[in-house]
């Protein structure tokens, strides 16, 4: 993120820390005599690690989000392996579910096109919740695909969860709108270029796994010290700092032959030294003999 950068490390270690917290960039840009667009490009260079993953930003909420979203959940997740989902009671959920995860698989033999099948040991459980006056007042839940005693046993291998809820990434939710500006409802400072709002989700997201403790990760009945999500997952063992953030190298992808042009048949076992064949219809009638003097056209001139 650094390199090219002639301001000084500090100042631009302060600047990241203050947008992870959900500073306005206005007020970045009065407090430190820095321009807008100087402040807007830190902010694009620090969310280029994409340590946090499964974000997508879209201008309306739609099925094509949906199915983005699943498709880079489905990248973390290991193939065919037991899988529970839990949603909201949006419509698009289950049937954006079912097309990422799903394969290939071969019915017949010989030739033919193989079948797309969701994977065996998916689930999915909507939660829906009714709410009067701002307040929660009933939550339904229910299995959408799978068997009730699968999903029971999936439930019990997971940390913390007695039952089928979304409370944990609805926190998430209200840390991430509290955090960046443009996501807060009826709010003046409405992101005007979608790149903007995606950097600031991929900046907050990456410094909520790896730098700031969580606080109910951190009490004694979890693991009892300064913990981050980070840390409970088994990525890290150490709480980062934002410049450890900003200055992590990342490994370039590995590098892949491109494919040579494939050749055709024809001429794979043609040779050079023979005159190429004329394309197109062969003549009816023979060229004219230069040598012979024209015939005159039109008609021929009476003479009296």
């Amino acid at each position: 993120m650094l390199e090219g950068l002639r301001t000084p490390t500090d100042c631009i270690i302060k600047v990241v820390t203050l947008l992870a917290y959900g500073c306005p960039i206005q007020a970045i840009v009065h407090a430190y005599g820095l321009d807008e667009r100087t402040v807007a490009d830190w902010q694009r260079r620090a969310a280029t690690s994409r340590l946090w993953m499964a974000g997508v930003v879209s201008l309306r909420r739609d099925r094509g989000l949906a199915d983005r979203l699943l498709h880079q959940v489905r990248a973390c997740c290991q193939s065919l392996r037991p899988l529970l989902v839990c949603t909201d009671r949006w419509a698009a959920y289950p049937g954006s579910i079912m097309r990422a995860f799903r394969e290939k698989v071969k019915k017949t033999t010989g030739r033919g096109r193989a079948c797309l099948e969701v994977w065996p040991d998916l689930c999915i459980a909507t939660v829906i919740k009714r709410t009067e006056k701002k307040r929660v007042v009933e939550v339904t839940r229910k299995l959408t695909l799978g068997t009730l005693e699968h999903a029971q046993t999936l439930l019990k291998m997971t940390v913390g969860c007695k039952e089928f809820n979304t409370s944990l990434i609805e926190r998430f939710n209200g840390t991430m709108r509290e955090r960046l500006a443009s996501l807060t409802r009826k709010c003046r400072h409405a992101a005007g270029r979608l790149d903007a709002l995606e950097a600031g989700m991929y900046l907050i997201g990456c410094t909520y796994n790896f730098c700031f403790p969580h606080h109910e990760l951190s009490k004694t009945r979890h693991l009892g010290y300064a913990c981050t999500p980070a840390m409970a997952a088994g990525l890290t063992d150490h709480l980062w700092t934002v410049q450890e953030v900003v200055t992590y190298k990342i490994a370039p992808a590995p590098w892949v032959e491109p494919k040579q042009p494939r050749r055709s048949r024809k001429n794979a076992g043609s040779d050079p030294a023979m005159p190429k064949r004329p394309r197109g219809r062969p003549r009816k009638h023979p060229l004219p003999d230069p040598t012979l003097p024209k015939r005159p056209r039109g008609r021929p001139r009476k003479v009296a």
